[in-house]
């Protein structure tokens, strides 16, 4: 009798361990990458860009981001460098990239910064860790 329950003991603690492996490989596959917002601007009109530039931290207040490039100092190393300067905000996906640039707040200044400069913008998804 003690060797049965000790067996199914046994099988017991194999089901759980499996189950729980299962569901830790499931997470990591379903894990999705960050989002990056990635611009290349070129300024033609510095007085509106100020005015853009000083309402644009409150746009990201409530999303969680990361400024991981926010300049023009630009090294060539194939083809021509831009322009204007790279500016690359980090979030923590695609989505929410996408929710702050389509945002209500941010939709308020985006014609300041479209009429003060020549913009090229993207968001791209990163790699999931």
């Amino acid at each position: 009798m003690k060797t049965d329950r000790k067996l199914a003991l046994a099988v017991l603690a194999v089901v759980l361990i499996g189950v729980g492996g299962v569901m830790v490989i499931h997470a990591q596959q379903t894990k999705t990458g960050p989002g990056y917002f990635i611009a290349e601007v070129q300024v033609s009109d510095p007085v509106k860009m100020q005015q853009y530039v000083s309402q644009f931290p409150p746009t990201l207040a409530p999303f969680h981001h990361e400024y991981l490039v926010r300049g023009d100092k630009i090294q060539a190393l194939e083809g021509e460098a831009p322009k204007g300067a790279i500016i690359i905000i980090a979030f923590d996906s695609v989505e929410q990239a996408r929710a702050w640039y389509d945002s209500p707040a941010y939709a308020a200044i985006l014609p300041i910064r479209q009429s003060a400069a020549t913009t090229r913008a993207f968001i791209v998804e990163g790699v999931a860790k």
